[in-house]
């Protein structure tokens, strides 16, 4: 059956429960860790591609967003209570549903951090271009080093967005020789973050540019743009779903939380209501003052984000201060209104606060791979560890050629919303996974469960079914034709080559540092 390899749960936390974690975490503990994973691209990246598929109704994206990742946390948080290893959905999947969907799962993650990988690195090249080059060098990045041909729009000579494309190797060369992130940088960068975004909020909404005449209309695509459209609020959700997520690592901190049942909901919920109402006051700001209404077609729909006719009204005088058109949508924002000063220092903040996102995405990605390499299921060569660098240095090689060449020749919008479509499946498959195990295993030690999992675990399948199914067309088919050569992968080498398969569980606890063999009878599709 190809369904029947599941690997032993027992099997994969025989290495875990090894390792005694301290509860020492409380519910603001964990509220302000979410916060700290949660704010960072999205917001500072994302804004102008959402207005311009919902105009002000970018404000109820945020709150359908936010929504869908709620119920999604709660059903992440139960499984990574239950499975407190490396590996993420691909493990869980692993250990509830066997190794096909598991594989189909970790193929989806290695799409899903690499292309938001190359998302936030083109995002920084938009601070970096407009905020460190133009407003404190006086250079101006010529166009064909601006933007690929598919960035903008084929017009004016666009090849390639050299910065992203040079972020993105910098940062798989610090991964390769082994640097990583200081927890004292990353909390600095944290309050850099935050300090910005709530100064740009105070200074927007008391500005006397702000006016709420700039909100109307308020849904000028409508709630529902349609399946496949990517536009209306529900489009922008499905695309600024990406300014959420991070929020899974709230999840994972249930073995180390003192009362977990009590505050790992309060924690997860917390910090996404606050993001939530932070992210809609960032919106009202920008749209308030500048306003955000999209750039319309001449059939009355928004032109797509990032596409080649945006492009070229975007290049019109009358629309190259629009909110929708900007690269570095806050900064701008506030340059506008006369505070061209602190638009240049929320620039900076930007442009030192993303690399270390790229960082995480990049070592996330590499990690997944390394486990399903691990796991037999990719070539265990892919995984070979460099002697003197002690990295996984091919793998991660790999990975960051790839993320440079999607930062040099895509926009934001479209990258970002190819990543969405792997997270959302991803987070789909979580939802099932805590289902299933509820049948399967009800008696099985759990720190957290989730409350209603009845209603919570239907919503989060088809929230993220929905939101999945608002993305562009385009940005949906790819994870069909994704999938479409991961089956050929593992049919033609990862199904006969599978550790599990053989008849051996290998767990090896990247905490702990610790290795457990377990030979267990090969399954009875064998």
């Amino acid at each position: 059956m190809i369904l029947g390899r599941v690997k032993p749960l027992e099997a994969i936390l025989a290495t875990a429960e090894k390792k005694s974690l301290h509860r020492s975490l409380g519910a603001i503990q964990l509220m302000l860790f979410g916060i700290g994973c949660i704010i960072g691209t999205g917001i500072f990246v994302l804004t102008a591609a959402g207005a311009q598929k919902a105009g002000p109704g970018l404000m109820l994206a945020f709150v359908i967003a936010g929504l869908v990742c709620v119920v999604a946390a709660l059903c992440y948080a139960e499984i990574a209570s239950m499975i407190p290893v490396a590996g993420s959905a691909y493990t869980y999947s692993y250990a509830t549903m066997g190794e096909f969907l598991a594989w189909t799962v970790g193929w989806a993650l290695i799409l899903e951090y690499a292309i938001a990988g190359a998302a936030v690195s083109v995002g920084w090249s938009g601070y970096f271009a407009g905020t460190i080059l133009n407003e404190f060098m006086g250079v101006q990045l010529p166009t064909w080093l601006a933007g690929g041909p598919l960035a903008l729009g084929g017009i004016e000579g666009g090849f390639i967005n050299l910065p992203a494309a040079i972020i993105a190797l910098l940062i798989t060369w610090l991964l390769m020789i082994g640097t990583s992130e200081s927890a004292k940088v990353n909390a600095v960068l944290v309050a850099i973050k935050v300090t910005a975004l709530t100064a740009f909020i105070g200074l927007t909404l008391t500005s006397a540019y702000f006016d709420p005449d700039k909100f109307n209309p308020f849904l000028p695509a409508g709630v529902f743009g349609g399946f496949g459209t990517g536009v209306g609020a529900v489009g922008a959700a499905a695309t600024i779903f990406f300014a959420y997520v991070g929020f899974d690592a709230v999840s994972t901190a249930a073995e180390e939380t003192k009362n977990p049942q009590r505050n790992v909901p309060i924690g997860l919920v917390g910090s996404l209501l606050f993001c939530t109402v932070f992210y809609i006051l960032v919106a009202a700001g920008a749209i308030g003052t500048i306003g955000g209404q999209p750039i319309m077609g001449p059939n009355g729909i928004p032109f797509p984000a990032g596409s080649e006719e945006l492009a070229l009204q975007c290049a019109m005088p009358e629309h190259a201060a629009a909110l929708v058109c900007s690269d570095e949508a806050l900064a701008h924002v506030l340059r506008q209104i006369g505070f061209s000063g602190i638009g240049n220092m929320l620039g900076i903040a930007a442009f030192l606060a993303l690399p270390s996102v790229i960082l995480v995405l990049l070592f996330a990605q590499t990690r997944i791979f390394f486990v399903m390499s691990r796991d037999g299921l990719l070539p265990e060569g892919l995984s070979a560890v460099h002697p003197k660098w002690k990295t996984p240095y091919k793998v991660t090689l790999m990975t960051g050629l790839l993320v440079a060449i999607g930062a040099a020749f895509f926009p934001v919008g479209q990258l970002a919303d190819i990543a969405n479509a792997g997270t959302l499946y991803a987070f789909l498959m979580v939802a099932v996974a805590v289902m299933l195990l509820r049948k399967q295993r009800p008696n099985f030690k759990r720190d957290f469960k989730t409350p209603a999992i009845w209603l919570i675990g239907p919503a989060t399948v088809f929230g993220c079914a929905f939101l999945f199914l608002n993305l562009p067309s385009a940005a949906m088919l790819v994870l069909p034709i994704w999938s479409l050569i991961g089956f050929v992968v593992y049919f033609g080498y990862s199904r006969r080559n599978s550790h599990l398969g053989k008849g051996i569980v290998e767990v090896v606890d990247d905490v702990a540092g610790e290795e457990t063999m377990i030979p267990i009878h090969p399954p009875a599709d064998e």
